[in-house]
């Protein structure tokens, strides 16, 4: 890998990392649904006139967006404006590789190796050591709002993969459509409309540009360039840059929210970063090496390339 595709690969995972951070300000000017749902918005209506046509049938569009748009991001922004320290949500959805792995092998039928079975024991041993952590400095609810939120987002893997996209970025801005409306109306339900008016006309520089960074930074930029380099490089290559997503997620919490990183947090995060490279880099039984990438967390939530080329 040249030095600067070396540049860009860590450059998508900090910038998925600072995401954290960006939504943690962004939660200070918006109701956490509300929020959600202008990044979906803003993320998608320019977009879909530069993509074109949905390339998959639009029940996966659909499913992936309720899953992935709502259930997901919907769980991940309540938990954290509930209290979930942005560089802790940042490590704790990690464990949707595990996820991914049990319902793959539940739908997919996909065993997963002895390694693989090793990794998932060393990441849900990271979950724990993060939740006593959590139980003793935070509310342990919006904790579990985050593994809930990582449940969601193995469940989009595979229905993603099920999908078969051909084009990770089309898939992905048309998916961004589907969120808007629900968490919308979930946002007026459960915040109330005056809470949101008040925030629309109290929108002010900061506030627009954490939609925009969460919208076109790390969705439209991230996705683009991260399809880019797994075009030119192999997906094992390429897919362990993810694993530093979780690193910058935590250092720039600590740096410009002034979050803490607790002994136990370290400890957590080693078990949980570990554990997740075994069971994303290592093929499970009856895989191709390229499917397995597919499940990796810089798979995610993100359209499978063809099969010469994984994306995430």
């Amino acid at each position: 890998m040249r030095p600067s595709h070396l540049f860009l690969a860590v450059l998508v995972a900090a910038v998925w990392g600072v995401n954290f951070t960006v939504i943690e300000i962004g939660l200070g000017h918006f109701p956490p649904l509300l929020f959600s749902a202008l990044r979906f918005l803003a993320a998608a209506l320019p977009a879909v006139f530069l993509v074109g046509r949905p390339k998959v049938a639009w029940k996966w569009i659909a499913a992936v967006g309720l899953v992935l748009g709502v259930a997901k991001f919907g769980l991940v922004f309540v938990g954290m404006d509930a209290g979930m320290p942005a560089g802790l949500s940042s490590l704790v959805l990690q464990i949707q590789a595990v996820f991914t792995a049990v319902i793959a092998a539940a739908v997919l039928r996909e065993r997963p190796s002895r390694v693989q079975a090793l990794g998932m024991l060393v990441a849900l041993a990271g979950i724990g050591v993060a939740a006593i952590d959590e139980g003793t400095s935070g509310p342990l609810g919006a904790f579990l709002m985050v593994v809930g939120a990582a449940a969601a987002w193995g469940v989009s893997n595979v229905l993603t993969r099920r999908a078969s996209p051909p084009d990770a970025l089309n898939f992905m801005v048309w998916v961004s459509t589907v969120p808007v409306l629900p968490l919308l109306a979930l946002s007026l339900l459960t915040e109330g409309p005056a809470e949101d008016l008040a925030a629309l006309r109290a929108l002010d520089w900061q506030g627009t540009g954490t939609i925009l960074f969460v919208a076109w930074v790390s969705t439209v930029f991230g996705f683009g360039a991260w399809g880019w380099l797994l075009r030119r490089h192999p997906a094992s290559t390429v897919a362990p840059f993810s694993l530093l997503v979780p690193v910058f997620g935590m250092s720039s919490a600590a740096l410009f929210l002034g979050e803490s990183v607790t002994p136990l947090r370290w400890c957590a995060a080693a078990l949980l970063v570990g554990g997740v490279a075994l069971t994303t880099l290592t093929p499970a039984r009856g895989r191709t090496p390229e499917a397995a990438v597919r499940t990796s967390p810089q798979f995610a939530g993100r359209a499978p390339a063809p099969a010469e080329e994984s994306v995430g």
